[in-house]
C-alpha cells in the first residue's frame, strides 16, 4: 500500500491536473447565485506550491575504511568495535619512538631560528651598544700600551746595540768611530777588511739612531723608528757574527795573549746573546701592536654594525631559515602521523582487525568507522524530475518504519552532475540530509520525501478545470451580478496540487463558475 501511495504522489507532482476533481469536490463546494444551479468559487490569493516526491534509503552521513600509511609493528590499539570515538581520536599506533625524538629535535631547531629572528628584528639594545662602546675604548687603551711597549723596545734595541758596539766590540779596535782598525792579527785579511768597513758604517747609523730613539714617542714617527731599529739590528748582528769569526781566526801575539783573546770572545758572545734578546723583544712588541690594531678595528666594525641595526637582507635570510625549520618540523610531524590512525570524524568503530604486536601492512584496510548523529537519505531521482530540484530545497520525509503520520524535515544537500543508470533509466543520485539528529532514524531505513521545489505567497490560482481554451485564448466563466460572462485570463505555472497560476484577468473577490464536469 505504501508503494502505491508513493507512486501516486509522484504522479501528482508531475501531472497536477489529476487532483483537480478531488480538490473541487472537497474544498470549493458551492455558493449559489440566488436561484441558479451553477457552482461558484470566490477567487482568493494564497500559497502556490510545487513539489516532487522521491524515495530512497537512510545512510550514514560518513563512512570510511582506515589503515596505516606505513608498515610496521603495532604498538597499541585504543578502540574496539562498537566504541564511540570523537573526531581526531587515536585508534591505533605503530612503534614510532624514533620519529617522536626527531620531532623534538626539529622543534628545538625551529625555536632557535625563531629566537634569532626575534633578536634581529628587535635590533641592538642600548645596553649592548654601551658594552660595545666600552670594549672599543678599552681596546684603544690596550693599543696605546702596546705602542708604548714598542717605543720602549726600540729604545732598548738602541741601548743594547750601542753597548755591544762601542763598549764590547771596540775593545779590540783602534779609532773605531773614524778609521776602525782591528788590533788583532787575523789570518783572513778579507774578513778583517769586511769587519772594519762594517764598523765605520755602523757608526753613522748609531749617531742617527740615538737622536731618533731619545725623542721617540707613540706617534706617527713610530713606524719609521721601528723600521730603522730592525735594519740596524740586522747589520749589528751581522757585524758581531763576523767579529766572532775574526776572533776565532786571530793569531795570539805578545800584546794579545790567548787569555785576552778568550776574554774578547766571551764578551762578543754575551753581546750577541743580549742583542738576540732585544731583537726577540722588539719582534714581540711589533706583533702585540699589530694584534691590538686588528682587534680595535674588529671592535669598531662590530660597534658600527650594532649602531646601524640589522639589515633587511639579513632579516629576510633569517626568515627563510625559519620557514625551512618550520617545513622540517611539519615534515617530521607528518611522518609521525603516518604511524597513527586517527578518527577523521566522530562516529562508531565498526571494524578493528589489528592487535598490539602484529605487523601492519601499508594502506591495508584495518579499521572501519561510520558517523553518528545526523543521517542522510540517498535517492535516485528520474531525469524527468531532476530539473525541478535544487540544492537547498526543503523536504518532508516519512519513514516506512514509522508510517506516514511521523514527519521528519530534511534539506537537499547534493545532486550528482552525472547520471546513474538504474534498470535502464537515467537517474541522478541526490542526497538529502535530515535537519537534526533523531534517535529513531537508523541506517538502512526506507524513506519517502516530498521536496518543495517552489513556494510563492500571494499568488492567484484556480483549479485547472476552471480555465477553458477557446480560439487560442484562456477564458473563465464569471458571475457578475445576475449575469454569467466570459473573461480572458493569462495563465502561468501549474502547482503540484493541480492549480494553475493566473497572471492577469482575475482579482481577489472575483466569482468564477465551476464546471459541473471537469
Amino acid at each position: 500500500m505504501q508503494k502505491i501511495l508513493a507512486y501516486l504522489r509522484s504522479k501528482i507532482a508531475l501531472y497536477g491536473a489529476v487532483s483537480v476533481v478531488i480538490l473541487l469536490s472537497a474544498l470549493f463546494l458551492l455558493s449559489g447565485n440566488g436561484g441558479g444551479d451553477e457552482q461558484t468559487l470566490i477567487v482568493q490569493s494564497g500559497a502556490f506550491i510545487q513539489q516532487v516526491s522521491v524515495s530512497g534509503k537512510v545512510v550514514a552521513a560518513q563512512d570510511v575504511d582506515l589503515g596505516f600509511s606505513n608498515s610496521g609493528r603495532v604498538a597499541a590499539v585504543y578502540a574496539k568495535v562498537g566504541d564511540k570515538v570523537q573526531a581526531g581520536a587515536a585508534l591505533a599506533e605503530l612503534e614510532n619512538d624514533d620519529l617522536r625524538a626527531g620531532i623534538l629535535q626539529k622543534q628545538a631547531a625551529l625555536a632557535r631560528e625563531r629566537a634569532s629572528l626575534s633578536v634581529m628584528k628587535e635590533g641592538t639594545r642600548l645596553e649592548e651598544l654601551d658594552v660595545a662602546l666600552s670594549e672599543v675604548e678599552s681596546q684603544k687603551v690596550a693599543l696605546a700600551q702596546a705602542r708604548n711597549s714598542l717605543v720602549e723596545a726600540v729604545q732598548n734595541s738602541f741601548t743594547a746595540s750601542d753597548d755591544a758596539i762601542r763598549n764590547i766590540f771596540d775593545q779590540f779596535v783602534d779609532n773605531p768611530r773614524t778609521d776602525p782598525q782591528l788590533e788583532l792579527v787575523v789570518s783572513d785579511l778579507q774578513l778583517e777588511n769586511i769587519v772594519e768597513k762594517a764598523r765605520l758604517s755602523i757608526e753613522s747609523k748609531l749617531v742617527a739612531w740615538q737622536m731618533n730613539a731619545e725623542g721617540l714617542a707613540a706617534d706617527n714617527a713610530l713606524p719609521g723608528a721601528v723600521s730603522e731599529a730592525r735594519d740596524n739590528l740586522t747589520q749589528i748582528s751581522m757585524l758581531l757574527t763576523n767579529a766572532n769569526i775574526a776572533l776565532n781566526k786571530t793569531v795570539p801575539t805578545g800584546a794579545i795573549t790567548p787569555a785576552i783573546l778568550d776574554g774578547y770572545k766571551a764578551d762578543i758572545a754575551s753581546a750577541r746573546s743580549k742583542l738576540n734578546d732585544v731583537i726577540s723583544s722588539l719582534t714581540n712588541a711589533i706583533t702585540a701592536e699589530q694584534n691590538a690594531i686588528a682587534k680595535l678595528e674588529t671592535l669598531k666594525k662590530s660597534l658600527t654594525l650594532k649602531e646601524a641595526g640589522t639589515r633587511a637582507s639579513d632579516i629576510a635570510a633569517q626568515e627563510a631559515d625559519v620557514k625551512a625549520a618550520e617545513a622540517d618540523f611539519m615534515n617530521a610531524r607528518a611522518q609521525l602521523g603516518k604511524t597513527i590512525i586517527h578518527a577523521p570524524f566522530s562516529g562508531i568503530v565498526t571494524k578493528m582487525d589489528i592487535k598490539a604486536g602484529a605487523i601492519a601492512s601499508t594502506n591495508a584496510s584495518e579499521v572501519t568507522m561510520v558517523s553518528i548523529g545526523v543521517f542522510q537519505i540517498e535517492s535516485f531521482v528520474p531525469e524527468v524530475n531532476i530539473a525541478l530540484i535544487e540544492i537547498g530545497d526543503a523536504a518532508e520525509v516519512t519513514l516506512d518504519a514509522y508510517g506516514s503520520d511521523i514527519i521528519f524535515s530534511a534539506t537537499v544537500m547534493l545532486i550528482d552532475p552525472a547520471e546513474t543508470v538504474r534498470d535502464g533509466v537515467a537517474t541522478y543520485r541526490s542526497i538529502l540530509q535530515f535537519s537534526k539528529a533523531d534517535m529513531r532514524i537508523k541506517s538502512g531505513m526506507t524513506a519517502n520525501a516530498v521536496i518543495v521545489t517552489q513556494k510563492r505567497m500571494g499568488v492567484i490560482a484556480v483549479p485547472q478545470g476552471i480555465v477553458a481554451l477557446q480560439d487560442g485564448r484562456s477564458v473563465v466563466q464569471m458571475k457578475e451580478g445576475d449575469k454569467i460572462v466570459e473573461r480572458v485570463v493569462t495563465t502561468g505555472a501549474i502547482s503540484s496540487l493541480g492549480e494553475i497560476e493566473i497572471l492577469s484577468g482575475l482579482s481577489d473577490g472575483d466569482i468564477v463558475i465551476v464546471p459541473t464536469v471537469l
